[in-house]
């Protein structure tokens, strides 16, 4: 038997060493798995829906209403798969089993997203429909335990946050190589041939991201245990969540934030195509963004350790917002003015998921303090279902308007289409953005509180040690 083995029989030692400061190893093992997961998250939020419509000769409305309408299986599975994971018993612990069973089935089914059937335009939505879902729902399995890891390896908000940086920067890289390379690798892998080019390419992606949630696993502890006594059932868990202020402020920025990242990615892809005419620069514009995610991500421990992550995050938001708006006055001749904005926000933007994914870790431990009860992958799997919502909406709004400004796939665009396309990367995301920033104001755990909160749990940990 292993010592992580003993140490999980033996009550609730395991949060002895919780507030230990992480290894660079495990910070590094844990964060390739992000890189993972953004090989195949990266070509939904800028690919997916230009595959649908160029690509598989989809309707843009139809695309619009079927990425939001399978959302609805998420709002089940999401929360499912959380309390499933938060009550799983192994000798490898509650989450990293997951992570490394779960890597086959998202391969096959990427795969079978990215694949265009020979059928008749029904059949090939409904393909659409069901290849994505079942896509999201291997997703799912794999993505709500790993991001619940994160809240259970350390109890120390600041090592908290320095591991959720690691998984960004990583997060950022596997976002640069999808928007750098997809495009070319579909093209060598297709040898003309676009459907298979996909077909191949996410399958190459599928493999990569296989090794890296074998990395994962293998590298990572779990440290922190429920309460000992917890025997509550799933109904308990989300009513826990309803009256968690901090948490129901977090699951709405997450919702909105995300319709800000996902429609500027998804909607630069058309900008570049058919406004600007340069879609040979999507390679450039679309890593250059990734490089500056990842800047941003990287700089998040250092911000924190001056900055109070409530105000600094809405402080980024307020300047992502006045950036992408101050984008709409670019003329399409200065298209590296519009570059050095995009850039721009890509910095300010990345900032972000650290420092919310480390808010719900945080907002584990406030449920644990006021309750005394804890659901950590509950936690995470409803805050993942807002962001893919808020991503999926981001997606609906972009098909919806093109559909509305008369976008025709592959052909010249109105002037009312160029003009929607680019609202949809500028003003429509900045002033979700500015919201955003708004929102934040009502997050009530600043520094002070959270230190009072981290202090009490960890005195009653060593006293039921």
């Amino acid at each position: 038997m292993t010592q992580d083995q003993n140490t999980a029989h033996a009550g609730h030692p395991r949060t002895r060493d919780a507030g230990a400061r992480l290894p660079l190893r495990e910070k590094l093992g844990y964060g390739i798995g992000d890189f993972g997961f953004n090989l195949y998250w990266a070509n939904i939020s800028a690919f997916l829906l230009i595959f649908y419509t160029d690509v598989m000769g989809l309707a843009a409305g139809a695309v619009g209403t079927m990425m939001l309408v399978t959302k609805l299986v998420d709002a089940v599975t999401d929360p499912m798969m959380g309390a499933i994971a938060d009550r799983t018993r192994t000798r490898w612990g509650r989450f990293r089993p997951y992570i490394l069973y779960g890597a086959l089935p998202l391969a096959f089914t990427g795969v079978l997203t990215w694949t265009v059937p020979d059928l008749d335009g029904g059949g090939k939505l409904l393909w659409a429909y069901g290849t994505f879902t079942l896509m999201m729902l291997a997703y799912t399995v794999l993505a709500m335990p790993y991001s619940a890891l994160s809240g259970v390896m350390t109890a120390d908000s600041q090592q908290r946050t320095t591991l959720i940086s690691f998984r960004f920067i990583a997060a950022f890289a596997g976002t640069t190589v999808v928007n750098w390379l997809t495009l070319d690798l579909v093209r060598w892998l297709g040898r003309g041939d676009e459907p298979l080019g996909w077909q191949l390419t996410l399958g190459l992606y599928g493999i990569v991201a296989a090794v890296c949630f074998a990395i994962v696993f293998a590298t990572t502890r779990e440290r922190i245990e429920p309460p000992p006594q917890q025997r509550n059932a799933v109904r308990q868990d989300i009513l826990d969540l309803l009256r968690n202020r901090p948490w129901l402020v977090l699951f709405v920025l997450a919702l909105v934030i995300m319709v800000t990242i996902v429609m500027r990615s998804g909607s630069l892809v058309y900008y570049l195509k058919y406004h600007i005419g340069r879609p040979e620069l999507t390679g450039l514009f679309l890593g250059s963004y990734s490089v500056a995610l990842a800047v941003g991500a990287a700089l998040t421990p250092v911000l924190t350790r001056f900055i109070d992550k409530r105000r600094l995050l809405m402080l980024l938001m307020a300047a992502v917002g006045v950036a992408s708006c101050a984008m709409y006055f670019v003329p399409r001749e200065q298209i590296w003015l519009a570059f050095g904005l995009n850039t721009v926000v890509g910095l300010l933007l990345g900032p972000k998921s650290p420092l919310a994914f480390s808010m719900y870790a945080d907002c584990a431990d406030y449920t644990e303090w006021k309750t005394g009860r804890r659901a950590t992958a509950m936690t995470f799997a409803a805050a993942a279902f807002s962001q893919k919502f808020g991503g999926a909406l981001a997606s609906a709004l972009i098909a919806w308007m093109l559909a509305g400004m008369g976008y025709v796939a592959n052909q010249a665009q109105s002037d009312a289409s160029r003009l929607g396309i680019v609202l949809l990367l500028t003003v429509i995301p900045g002033v979700v953005a500015l919201l955003a920033a708004w929102v934040m104001r009502f997050y009530p755990l600043d520094d002070a509180a959270l230190a009072r909160v981290q202090s009490d749990l960890q005195a009653r940990r060593e006293a039921t040690a």
